[in-house]
């Protein structure tokens, strides 16, 4: 059987979690690993455990332990839910499914500046989960730097979205892949 990992790419409040909830609900035989549920997560029960400074250490674990039993115990497609900005993160991450067997399809999102602060201003989404930053304004100020090249030399399949009207096409390509 072949396994898909879904690695969404994107800046803060571009789809990447609704998109991946609805990739979900379309296909029985996936799961979602979202690092914004793991931190919520962590903030709500083991607020204690998240470090001050640094990097969040605790949250990648989680993440990692989440991966690891959803690659070794399951024959769920994986879709992991978070921003996957940085290059060499993304890169071992990738190499790490590729060495497991799954095939990789990526999903950038890619949507204007402009479009991305108007979810903000419109989503109120709590802001508890940020450490290093006060609001998601900061975080997509963090953020601006990074440029989504198409680039598909690791990739089965790549999907850029730079609009909204995209989605849909895109979900029901991959229901159609996944659901095989």
């Amino acid at each position: 059987m072949t396994r898909f990992c879904v690695l969404t790419i994107g800046k803060t409040h571009s789809g990447k979690s609704t998109f991946a909830r609805s990739l979900e609900q379309m296909c029985q035989n996936c799961i979602v690993i979202d690092q914004d549920q793991q931190a919520q997560f962590l903030y709500d029960s083991y607020s204690k455990l998240i470090p001050n400074n640094g990097e969040n250490t605790i949250k990648y674990k989680l993440t990692e332990t989440l991966v690891q039993y959803a690659v070794d115990h399951t024959k769920f497609h994986i879709v992991l839910c978070n921003s996957n900005l940085n290059e060499f993160n993304r890169n071992r991450l990738i190499q790490r499914f590729n060495n497991s067997g799954f095939h990789i399809i990526i999903v950038k999102f890619d949507l204007p500046i402009e479009i991305l602060e108007s979810r903000m201003n419109e989503a109120r989404r709590d802001t508890s989960i940020l450490r290093t930053v006060q609001t998601f304004k900061d975080v997509l100020n963090s953020q601006k730097d990074y440029q989504l090249k198409k680039s598909v030399e690791h990739a089965y399949k790549e999907f850029y979205v730079t609009n909204e009207i995209q989605v849909d096409s895109v979900l029901s390509e991959l229901k159609n892949l996944l659901n095989g």
